[in-house]
């Protein structure tokens, strides 16, 4: 399963921390974070819950950039 989000992040150099912080995320497969759209795609695992894998993918982005977002749906 694929999903996009709308992500608030301030640089391009946050993204690519945000987009690294993701991929290493449990559950997920990959993670593609496009600065000029603010937009995250995220690629799951199968057998993952989606929403709580991105409860996780948010903790791991704000570990390396505290004033992210990823607005969930």
């Amino acid at each position: 399963m694929k999903k996009t989000y709308k992500i608030e992040v301030d640089c391009a150099n946050c993204a690519n921390k945000m987009e690294q912080a993701a991929r290493k995320t449990e559950g997920v497969k990959d993670a593609v974070v496009n600065f000029m759209t603010l937009k995250m795609s995220v690629e799951f695992l199968e057998g993952y819950d989606h929403k709580e894998v991105m409860k996780n993918v948010l903790v791991n982005c704000k570990a390396v950039e505290d004033e992210c977002e990823i607005y969930l749906k």
